[in-house]
């Protein structure tokens, strides 16, 4: 591989040199015909779709949500339908509710972060498998399931 970096603008830009398979090629070059836009402009797009921005993402999951990209469709989708267990979501809705009325207990709100953390980490999973299955796919996922 190699690789020449370009900064213009504060925006530093690498050139490379991939060697791709026909098969991919022959997709690309479809797409940018389609899109009118060069070979090189699509497969930079797709790489900066596929590969997660996980700045903003909780340090302690931004590495389960990169190595998504390299899993299966299937695994995708089983982690697409997982849910909090039932019961942490119970726990978490009845921490929830009495929050309006009177503070919790400081054991009872350190429960109830850390549950809200897990219920997060399920969402950001979630969001990341099925995004990674429409790219996949080139479809809205979320239609008519």
């Amino acid at each position: 591989m190699t690789v020449q970096s370009i900064t213009t603008h504060s925006i530093t830009r690498h050139a490379i040199t991939l060697h791709l398979s026909d098969a991919v090629m022959r997709r690309a070059t479809q797409a940018a015909s389609m899109l009118q836009a060069p070979v090189e402009e699509i497969l930079a797009s797709m790489l900066a779709v596929t590969l997660p921005d996980t700045d903003d993402a909780p340090v302690s999951i931004q590495t389960e949500l990169a190595r998504m990209t390299w899993l299966s469709d299937q695994t995708l989708w089983q982690i697409a339908h997982q849910s909090l267990p039932m019961e942490q979501a119970a726990r978490l809705k009845e921490l929830s509710a009495p929050q309006a009325e009177h503070p919790l207990s400081p054991a009872n709100q350190a429960e109830l972060d850390a549950l809200r953390q897990e219920y997060g980490r399920y969402t950001l999973r979630k969001a990341r498998a099925y995004a990674l299955l429409s790219l996949r796919g080139g479809r809205p996922l979320l239609v008519n399931q």
